[in-house]
């Protein structure tokens, strides 16, 4: 403690504005208004994210490693706010969000009334890309009364947030206040708060603390219930503002706050959320940040000088290579390969996430935990796995791969009362089952990524063979055989290549993209059973694969198709069928407050993945009769999926919606958000993905490898104007790239621009990884995840 009173005493001594400028208020001891107002989760639309980079020993994450202490803590920005820290599991949100009030005479003015607002990144190299996942958001009062410049980072060697929050006021008289609503443990609604000397903490269940400490004394601390007696909700009511000791033996929806000062030439105050296991651990954790002081805690983080941090991690990495690829000279890229870092569990390596954020999270309840996109998904995972290969983060792909028997169904998995051997929809990284439908590319991808780390010299061939027997055989059995589902509300036979779910997670049967991972898995597995020494199984597997390849126009091509727009003649792959006839008048399921439709109406570009993986050529002629379909946007609105977007310089570029009749977006009709009040609603329509813009590159590469001499440079030209300009135009403020984008259709009370990301989930990983493998298919002049082995083995 003497270290840090000293730092105190020594900031004090330099001017910074403190306790003393603020005007005394009243007290009391426990705050009214419990359980507070409901709990939303926070905005989901990121600007940025961040974690301190982390070295593994051995594969894992210890303290023992060469980065010393593990910090386990992350946190994103959205609409200038610092939003959901999370400590622990990387699901584990901690806060809603930490924001800063400015007061004045007449007016009460907080972030969340929509300043005018920057993000920048504090380390850059000279040509201005990003070097470490620390931010400078600057915000603006619109009245040019005042501005707010945050800079944010976690201490890589504690379990803390921290930012210095520096403020600057065009009229003397305006005083500075920080404001946090806990969610400590993951929900809004089980949370206690109180003050303790210069510090405020705030728990669940006696078990998870959070605290907020400051390296200048705090002034008038106090907790409260969200919009009954938190500073906030009494600053904006106009009455004289009362500190409250602590929210009593009642649970709720909480907040912390205090005033900082007055705001004077340069005022700055640093302060430090963090976080432990009991109440002494989270104040000494902030305590070890403060003493440590801004400049080493950021230097760490950076890893400038001795210290090992983010910039070694880019370091290690070949994207170098790749800046010549890139229409922007690197700066999405290395973003991108920060992002896709940072999105990884510190508990269990290796264990990627599909995105740091709660879809629509800010019309989402939080009276409960929620993981969001904070979970495992085996499809977005493997993209993830095959984005860190491209870049030549081995360690990391093999990690991913390490962790995937924790979401592998087998007799031992809790609940488990059919067949093994598949992998599971959706779960937390500790491997705790949350959905469990049954999608056959998802069990496919982990023998594709085996096959990919073999031929990368990641796995050695007698590593290949141990997890042959161990994980992968029995997921390429169930890619022959099915079986039964039978987990939790689950009680299903599958019978491949008929997927219980394709990969929009919403319908049942012969998908393209699911047919696609399906062969590719099996052609792998089957060359690696033949490594096994297991001859018998790996001319099972191919034998079906052939099987399977040789019903895919059968079971997905129509040629009596209904889609009436100027280039459509009636003949193209289908999102999905349900039957053997593709000709038939098969109506989908509804889904996402869409009724279903005929099958023969729906594209979505699944089809392009046979081209990916190897099973179709690009020139094959079902594939380019669909094409014409696909970019036809003079279809009738509901069943386009091709969109046209300008960049800033006004150059166009392509985007594609997942298929037509999409429900999963903001609603057209009524501007609310998906699923607003809890229920779909008929409005609700699904948005452009800007991964779809990537996908269309990678089938462009593969065609352009059928041309030779000037066509094929033409074509390569076209596919860095089209399709990696057109991804890197998709990227926001803070080069977060969206799950979904605004395509100009509908009510839009967000104020949305065309392009912009929505309200979905940002930034998507999915999305990063299809630019990053972009980039390097496009630097290879070579589709990165496509199987030469299919090909050979299909002919």
């Amino acid at each position: 403690m003497k270290v840090f009173n000293s730092i105190v005493a020594a900031m004090l001594a330099a001017g910074l504005s403190g306790c003393n400028n603020a005007e005394p208020q009243s007290t009391a001891q426990v705050a009214p208004g419990a359980p507070g107002d409901t709990p939303f989760w926070a905005y989901s639309g990121k600007t940025g994210i961040g974690t301190s980079y982390e070295a593994y020993s051995n594969g894992e994450y210890s303290d023992n490693s060469a980065t010393g202490t593990v910090s386990k803590v992350w946190f994103s920005l959205a609409k200038g706010m610092i939003t959901e820290t999370m400590f622990g599991l990387i699901h584990q949100a901690q806060i809603r969000d930490m924001q800063f009030i400015v007061t004045g005479e007449d007016f009460v003015v907080a972030e969340q009334q929509g300043l005018n607002n920057t993000v920048e990144y504090l380390s850059t190299d000279e040509n201005g890309r990003p070097l470490s996942l620390a931010y400078r958001v600057t915000s603006e009062d619109p009245q040019g009364r005042f501005r707010i410049i945050k800079d944010i980072f976690t201490d890589p060697d504690a379990q803390t947030l921290m930012v210095r929050a520096r403020f600057e006021a065009s009229k003397p008289g305006l005083t500075a206040h920080v404001q946090v609503n806990p969610y400590v443990n993951n929900d809004g609604l089980n949370d206690s708060a109180k003050v303790v000397g210069n510090a405020l903490i705030a728990s669940s269940a006696g078990t998870h603390f959070l605290s907020l400490q400051s390296a200048q004394p705090l002034a008038e601390s106090s907790v409260g219930f969200f919009g009954k007696s938190d500073r906030l909700t009494q600053l904006n009511s106009g009455t004289a503002m009362t500190s409250y000791a602590t929210t009593g033996e009642q649970t709720g929806n909480v907040t912390m706050s205090a005033t900082l000062g007055e705001i004077k030439e340069d005022t700055q105050f640093d302060l430090v959320l963090s976080y432990g296991s009991t109440e002494q651990a989270a104040l000494a954790e902030g305590q070890k940040t403060l003493a440590r002081g801004y400049d080493e805690v950021l230097a760490h983080f950076n890893g400038d000088g001795a210290h090992i941090g983010w910039q070694d991690y880019l370091q290690s990495l070949s994207v170098a290579q790749l800046y010549a690829a890139t229409a922007d000279g690197g700066k999405l890229l290395n973003t991108s390969a920060l992002v896709l870092k940072a999105q990884e569990d510190k508990t269990y390596a290796g264990a990627l996430i599909a995105s740091l954020s709660n879809p629509w999270g800010d019309t989402v309840k939080a009276e409960q935990g929620h993981t969001g996109y904070k979970a495992v998904w085996v499809r977005d995972f493997y993209q993830v796995a095959m984005a860190f290969l491209a870049m030549g983060d081995n360690d990391t792909a093999k990690a991913a791969f390490n962790y995937l028997p924790k979401v592998q169904v087998r007799k031992s998995t809790p609940g488990n009362q059919g067949d093994s051997g598949w992998f599971l929809q959706k779960t937390h990284v500790d491997g705790e089952l949350e959905w469990v439908g049954v999608q056959l590319d998802q069990t496919a991808m982990p023998i594709m990524l085996a096959w990919k780390l073999y031929q990368a010299d990641v796995l050695s061939k007698e590593e290949l063979v141990k997890w042959y027997g161990d994980m992968l055989k029995p997921a390429a059995d169930f890619l022959v055989d099915g079986g039964l589902a039978k987990i939790l509300w689950n009680d299903t036979q599958i019978t491949p290549p008929y997927t219980q779910q394709e990969r929009w997670e919403e319908q049942a049967g012969y998908s393209p993209s699911t047919t696609a991972a399906v062969i590719a898995g099996l052609v792998s597995a089957s060359e690696i059973a033949s490594l096994s020494g297991d001859t018998q199984n790996a001319e099972r597997y191919l034998a079906i694969a052939k099987s399977y390849n040789s019903d895919v126009e059968k079971l997905m091509f129509t040629t009596k198709g209904t889609l009436k727009g100027q280039s459509a003649d009636g003949r193209y792959f289908v999102r999905i069928a349900q039957d053997d006839n593709t000709n038939a008048d098969t109506q989908l399921a509804s889904n996402n407050g869409r009724a279903g439709m005929d099958k023969k109406q729906i594209l979505d570009g699944g089809f392009l993945e046979l081209v990916r993986y190897g099973v179709r050529s690009a020139d094959n002629e079902a594939i380019t009769a669909t094409l014409p379909e696909y970019d036809d946007q003079t279809l009738e609105e509901n069943l386009r999926v091709k969109y046209t977007f300008t960049d800033a310089q006004g150059e166009a570029f392509p985007g594609w919606r997942r298929y037509g009749n999409d429900g999963y977006g903001e609603d057209e009709k009524r501007g609310t958000n998906y699923a607003e009040d809890g229920e779909n609603t008929d409005g609700q329509r699904g948005r452009v993905w800007p991964f779809f813009t990537g996908e269309r590159g990678h089938y462009e590469i593969a065609a352009a490898n059928l041309l030779d001499g000037q066509a094929a440079q033409q074509k390569f030209a076209d596919i860095k104007y089209n399709y990696v300009r057109g991804m890197e135009g998709f990227a926001n403020k803070g080069m977060m790239l969206p799950e979904q984008v605004w395509d100009g259709v509908g009510v839009n009370p967000f104020g949305y621009e065309m392009g912009q990301g929505t309200n979905s989930a940002t930034p998507l990983a999915w999305t990063h990884a299809e630019y990053v493998k972009l980039l390097r298919s496009f630097n290879d002049k070579a589709v990165w995840d496509h199987y030469p082995l299919v090909e050979q083995k299909l002919k």
